[in-house]
């Protein structure tokens, strides 16, 4: 069988079923004590920290050890190297240890060379479309009937 046990507000002891006070404010709070010296003092606005028997003061003076909680030990995150899709694990590694130099001078020269690849597509299409014939895209020229008055007879 287990008893619901409640805590003194002032004292911090444990209520068992059948003992204490409850104390209702009329905004609703509803406080709940030992036992009328609980009640008293608490009226009285005494620092329960002051007075020896309470559990706030065996906390403050570090008399209770039982009840202290073990701290939990910081877990410290292990960092795995894995490859990527497009490269291996030497290639990041290798990469890595290269200078900021090297490597904005390989970029550059990777611009450079994408740049060239656009300017000569380029040039080729203004080259393709000098030697196409003047009517666009060799389109042929198509020869109209002349047309007279309807009814008359053109010869």
């Amino acid at each position: 069988m287990v008893l619901k046990t409640d805590t003194c507000r002032f004292s911090g002891l444990k209520i068992y079923p059948g003992h204490g006070l409850r104390l209702t404010k009329i905004d609703c709070q509803s406080y709940l004590f030992l036992n009328g010296k609980c009640k008293k003092m608490w009226e009285q606005r005494k620092k329960p920290a002051k007075l020896a028997w309470t559990a706030q003061f065996r906390k403050a003076h570090k008399k209770d050890l039982t009840a202290e909680t073990a701290r939990k030990k910081k877990r410290t995150v292990k960092t795995n190297n894995r490859s990527l899709v497009g490269a291996s694990l030497e290639l990041i590694q290798k990469r890595r240890g290269e200078k900021t130099e090297v490597r904005a001078a390989a970029r550059d020269a990777a611009l450079r060379e994408i740049k060239e690849r656009t300017r000569k597509a380029k040039d080729a299409k203004k080259v393709a479309s000098k030697n196409a014939p003047a009517g666009g895209k060799g389109a042929a020229v198509k020869k109209i009937a002349a047309k007279g008055p309807a009814g008359s007879k053109l010869r």
